[in-house]
This record gives C-alpha cells, sequence and structure tokens, in this order.
C-alpha cells in the first residue's frame, strides 16, 4: 500500500487533483455521519491511484476540484456506491461519470451483496483492519488507527477492479455491468420529493379523505422543514406524531401540544402555528383526488403466474451465478406482467435473459417443466397442446 498522504490545505489538494487527471483508475470512498442531520456531514475522502494514496479532509478544504477529476477519463471504482455518490455530489457538484461499483460488478459473478472485506479476502487474499463502528470521523485530529482504516478501504480497489473486470470479460458480462452502472449514475440523489414523503409512513396507508390529505400536507411540510433546517425528519415531527396530527387535526396549538408523538422539539422550533395553519388549509381544501400508494393491481389471471415466474427466475440466477436482486425482484416481475413500458425487465440485458423469456411464456409459445436434477425450465410447447 501507498503510504497515505493527508490532505489538509488547498495547495496540496491541487496536487492530488493533478495525478489522477493523469491516473487511468483510482478507487475512492468516503466516511460520513447522518445521525441527526438530513444531509450527510462528510468527514473524509479516501483517494488511491497507481502509486498514491490520499486522505482528504473536507472539514478543511473545498472539495469542488474534485469535480474536474470526476469528469475525466479516469476509471473511479468504488464500494456500495450509492451513499457516496450522493455525498459527493453535495460536496463537490459532481459524481464520477466513469464509475464502477464492485459490490454490484460482483453480483454478477455469484456474490451476494458482499462486503468490501469479504471481496478483498475471497478476491485478493487481503484482510482489512478491524473497523470500529462508534469511530467518529468528525472529531480532529484523526488518530492513526483511523487514518490506517481509511487508507485501507481504498488501497486494493484497483487490483479488485482489474480482478473482477476480467473474470466478468471471461463469461461476457461487462455490458451487463455497464449498463447497471448506468442504472445507478441514473438514480435520483438528495433531497426527497416532499409530496412524496407520506408514503414512507406506513401508518398512514389506510387512511381516507380529509384525513389522509391532512398526512400528506404535514408530512410534505416536515420533509421540507427537515431540509430546510437539515435534520433527520423526526427531529422535526416524528412520524407518530404525523399520524396523530391527521387522525385529530388539532385546530389549536394547545390541541397540537397533546397529541401524542408532538414533543417540546415542534413547539421550541416556533413550528407549532405552522403545523396547526398546515392541518387548517389541508382539512378544508383537500385536493381532487389523492394519489393511490398501491400500483396498479394485476389482472386477476396473472396472479397465479407470479410465483411460478418468481421461482423460474430464481432458477435461472443460480445458473448464471447472479445475485437474484441484480437480475429481477419481485417488483420487476408484476412490472413486466402488467405491461409497465418502464418495467426494467423489458429492456437491455435483462430482457433477453428473462423477460423475452416470461413473454414467450405467457403467450404459450413455451411451458414450464421440472427436471429432477435441473430443476425448473422452459420448454417449447407443440401445436395443439393447451
Amino acid at each position: 500500500m501507498a503510504e497515505a498522504e493527508l490532505v489538509t490545505d488547498p495547495g496540496h489538494l491541487g496536487e492530488v487533483v493533478e495525478q489522477l487527471c493523469a491516473a487511468d483508475r483510482y478507487g475512492i470512498d468516503t466516511e460520513f455521519h447522518r445521525e441527526r442531520t438530513y444531509f450527510a456531514q462528510l468527514a473524509l475522502v479516501q483517494i488511491a491511484w497507481p502509486g498514491g494514496l490520499a486522505l482528504i479532509d473536507p472539514l478543511a478544504l473545498d472539495l469542488t476540484p474534485l469535480a474536474r477529476v470526476f469528469s475525466g477519463p479516469g476509471r473511479a471504482i468504488m464500494h456500495a456506491a450509492r451513499q457516496d455518490l450522493e455525498v459527493l455530489e453535495r460536496c463537490c457538484g459532481a459524481i464520477p461519470h466513469n464509475l464502477v461499483d464492485t459490490q454490484l460488478a460482483a453480483g454478477f459473478l455469484g456474490y451476494t451483496s458482499p462486503s468490501l472485506a469479504t471481496l478483498l479476502e475471497r478476491e485478493l487474499g487481503v484482510a482489512l483492519p478491524k473497523a470500529d463502528r462508534l469511530t467518529d470521523w468528525l472529531r480532529r485530529p484523526l488518530t492513526d488507527a483511523q487514518l490506517t482504516y481509511a487508507a485501507a478501504d481504498v488501497a486494493d480497489l484497483v487490483e479488485l477492479d482489474e480482478r473482477l473486470t476480467a473474470r466478468l470479460e471471461e463469461r461476457g458480462r461487462t455490458p451487463w455491468l455497464e449498463e447497471a452502472m448506468q442504472e445507478m449514475l441514473n438514480e435520483s440523489r438528495g433531497a426527497r420529493e416532499p409530496q412524496d414523503a407520506w408514503r414512507r409512513i406506513k401508518e398512514l396507508r389506510h387512511l381516507k379523505g380529509r384525513d389522509l390529505a391532512v398526512a400528506r400536507a404535514v408530512a410534505s411540510w416536515r420533509e421540507l422543514r427537515a431540509i430546510e433546517l437539515d435534520l433527520t425528519p423526526r427531529f422535526v415531527l416524528s412520524d407518530l406524531g404525523v399520524v396523530g396530527v391527521s387522525v385529530g387535526r388539532p385546530a389549536t396549538v394547545d390541541e397540537l401540544r397533546r397529541i401524542r408523538g408532538v414533543d417540546g422539539r415542534t413547539l421550541r422550533n416556533s413550528l407549532a402555528q405552522e403545523v396547526v395553519d398546515i392541518v387548517a388549509e389541508a382539512a378544508v381544501n383537500p385536493p381532487r383526488q389523492v394519489a393511490s400508494v398501491a400500483q396498479p393491481e394485476l389482472p386477476s389471471e396473472l396472479r397465479p403466474a407470479v410465483p411460478l415466474v418468481s421461482a423460474w427466475v430464481s432458477q435461472v440466477a443460480r445458473d448464471l451465478q447472479i445475485e437474484l436482486a441484480i437480475l429481477a425482484t419481485r417488483a420487476d416481475l408484476e412490472a413486466l406482467l402488467r405491461g409497465d413500458p418502464d418495467a426494467r425487465l423489458a429492456h437491455g440485458w435483462r430482457a433477453d435473459t428473462v423477460g423475452e423469456p416470461i413473454r414467450r411464456l405467457l403467450d404459450g409459445e413455451v411451458a414450464l417443466a421440472f427436471e429432477r436434477r435441473g430443476g425448473l425450465r422452459l420448454e417449447p410447447r407443440a401445436k395443439g397442446d393447451g
């Protein structure tokens, strides 16, 4: 492992950026906290490239110079990248456009959501130092143990990527990974849509009429205030409080105080009257149509097909040694059966692998058969069968 450099001044960061822009591959990881804030608090960025390893301190530096690296041709290598991408986009204003996620790549080789430690040990024989889940990455100065652990998270990513890439190419699955990576890059990141916040509180799903209208309005308000104050939504108003307010519909601050789940935090932040006003407006002027939580139901004649198709897709995943969730989830199958034009199984490699065979099964062109040694198989149906 190259000796790690702790980067705390702009000049040093500029030197690192120049070296990274010249590298064809680099591994990157972040350390952050998100216990009480809406947005993750970035505490450290680790980047390793052939011949170098930098630990960049975002508490001392503006990280926007890294956007130049991310827009360049170099291949960024990350593990379980989704949350890191969200953090980098917020702090740097950009994310790597040429990216591979080693956890996703490993899924195309039969691994099931492996940890980085598992992958490094099995693929490279490298043992990561033991992690301390209670480490405070925002405290300064960072200890030697913290720096060693942080550096180890990226030190072998380039070599790991080379190993996984070679195996994927042998199996002809590189295009599959490229398509999956593009899906990840296209995902929405950052703040959630306030108008959809109510859907994440399961106790609201049975509400109807004005109660549901109030629930939608209060949940949306809570999300907006959480973004504004950079607080986890439950520290603005608990889920129980949203439910209680939705059903109780308080008309005064005193009534609001008596609702279970509403505590002093809401009142101390001078937000209580806002809640009362939101309730009054939503109760008097509910939306004309409240969006349904549920997806359109499957036609009754297709419902029996779901467990059969699920079993066959599981068999395909085992045969191909691909993580099942990457190939197709139950939601993917139901979207395909409903005829959803945006269904993942209707496009790309998934369509070729399972989507088109499922269509042929539903059209009666093939049938499912069970082989004692081979499991479930699709077989052509002779004309006149049925």
